[in-house]
């Protein structure tokens, strides 16, 4: 799953950064320190025409929290927290209306996920995965389809675990296959082409995939709670599927040719790796009855999120088979019904022991769920304060844009914009509801713009503190920053067009427009 750890940038895990980066984060962060308040006291105090009282004090409250979001002065799950107190202390809503969004179905899908995700990687079935497509007799012994197949884990993997994770778990192994091709080491940092190639595939692949399913990246369930709350458009699992993975594929195929071209394999031989992928795989031994578990309880997960789809699609999203397993089997309930089969199935009955145990699965993102929970709280006061509809009001006025294909254009930009230097979950909590009021308010379908800066926020390419993966690879000493910003860069401008005509087309295809 595509999450970010929306921690303070230097408490990445790998992430080794310079003493003038180091700088600039406290500069940055004691400037949010102060910014912060002051911007609310100036929002709080200005008048500001056509805004009701509670929209007034909700603007004040949500520059607030994007200023701690962007400046990360405090930790980002904080500031999520920070802005339904505010709400509450202001007049803007009630207690149980502000914090109701912390307990909604998409933050129960979400935690269902986590929890599936951990005991894939406590089990290590994440890894036997991988290590099992890398040994496949059409990969192994050519560099190019090994950078090939180790992206494409990494993007399959993506869609279902955190992107954090994800890279923390390939990282080591593309090390691994690096040392045994090429004997390329950290103090060897940008002097080998195929090195940093292969670490950038690392990071943007973890990104790239998170895209593919519901539960593949905080932004996507920010999104869909978005269209649901405020359009009253559900999209079903497999219908979401059919949109965003198209545009997966296609940025992944890019992304290969694209690295594959400037940091190529020293050579297209490439056996000096088997010894070391038939070793790493024998170490793992046979199949264990944990991970036969944890298969189980994905395989679970993945059917019931996966047939309500095949009904839609032989009787229609009215039919009364669909609309029965839908509504007792919703995603959210799936995913925490597939989690808790993990606690009962058992890896040693004898002693009582169980695919995941208690204290391994608080071990899951706990920051990144409370910052979901307010990202939705906040997105749901602006659209019912009238905040987002002003505010929407104010950007077509200032850009012009009043078409479908401009506001989704838009939408995209200000999406990547924000996600390079923020949380990609702050970024679409702080689009998504305003894009939403732009095309409504210019009469035009929103699902397109919600789309493309849902997809958007996950697009961060460019810098190290962008995305936790790119923090991990970049602590390699792999990756010179420039290469980063470079690919990086062509990266989100390629994504910005793939995600304009995708989200442009594909949801008339499947029927959601």
């Amino acid at each position: 799953m595509a999450t970010k750890v929306d921690v303070a940038p230097g408490a990445h895990p790998g992430q080794t950064i310079s003493a003038g980066e180091e700088k600039f984060e406290r500069i940055r962060k004691t400037v949010g320190f102060f910014l912060a308040p002051a911007l609310f006291l100036l929002f709080y105090y200005m008048p500001i025409a056509g805004l009701s009282p509670a929209a007034h004090n909700l603007a004040a409250i949500f520059v607030f929290t994007v200023t701690l979001w962007i400046t990360e002065a405090v930790p980002i799950p904080i500031a999520a927290i920070l802005g339904p107190i505010l709400t509450v202390i202001f007049g803007v809503t009630t207690a149980k209306e502000a914090f109701a969004a912390f307990a909604d179905p998409t933050i129960m899908l979400f935690l269902g996920g986590f929890i599936l995700a951990e005991a894939m990687a406590v089990q290590g079935l994440d890894r036997r995965f991988a290590l099992g497509i890398l040994s496949l007799s059409a990969v192994k012994g050519n560099a190019y389809r090994i950078l090939f197949a180790f992206g494409a884990i990494i993007t399959f993997l993506s869609m279902w675990l955190s992107n954090t994770a994800t890279a923390a778990m390939m990282y080591p192994i593309g090390l691994g296959v690096l040392g045994a091709i090429a004997n390329v080491k950290a103090e060897d940092a940008g002097k080998s082409k195929f090195g940093t190639g292969m670490m950038l595939m690392v990071a943007y692949t973890a990104s790239i995939g998170g895209i593919g399913t519901p539960i593949g990246s905080p932004p996507n369930l920010i999104g869909l709670a978005s269209m649901e709350k405020i359009l009253k458009v559900k999209i079903p699992f497999v219908q979401w599927m059919e949109v965003t993975v198209p545009i997966m594929i296609i940025m992944f195929i890019f992304l290969y040719f694209y690295i594959s071209r400037t940091s190529p394999p020293p050579a297209k031989d490439a056996s000096g790796s088997n010894d070391y992928i038939s070793e790493q795989k024998k170490a793992m031994g046979s199949w264990t009855r944990g991970q036969i578990n944890a298969l189980l309880a994905f395989l679970v997960a993945v059917a019931l999120w996966v047939y309500p789809g095949i009904l839609a699609i032989i009787e229609g999203t009215k039919g009364p088979n669909y609309v029965h397993f839908a509504s007792t089997f919703p995603e959210s309930v799936v995913a925490l019904l597939a989690a808790s089969l993990l606690f009962v199935l058992p890896t040693n009955w004898k002693k009582r022991e169980f695919t995941i145990t208690a204290k391994q699965a608080l071990n899951i993102d706990w920051g990144t769920l409370l910052l979901f929970g307010g990202g939705i709280a906040l997105g749901d006061l602006m659209f019912k304060t009238g905040l987002a509809k002003a505010v929407g009001n104010g950007l077509v006025s200032l850009t012009g844009a009043d078409s479908l294909i401009s506001i989704t254009a838009l939408a995209i930009f200000i999406s990547v914009l924000l996600t390079e230097t923020t949380s990609n979950t702050a970024a679409a909590t702080m689009v998504v509801p305003i894009v939403i009021a732009i095309a409504t308010q210019a009469q035009v379908s929103p699902i397109p713009p919600a789309l493309g800066a849902t997809l958007a926020a996950s697009m961060a390419f460019m810098l190290p503190v962008s995305t936790p993966p790119n923090a991990i690879v970049y602590g390699s000493g792999l990756v010179p920053v420039t290469k980063m910003i470079k690919t990086g860069f062509w990266l989100d401008f390629f994504a910005y067009f793939i995600i304009l005509i995708g989200v442009l087309t594909l949801p008339k295809l499947v029927g959601l427009m």
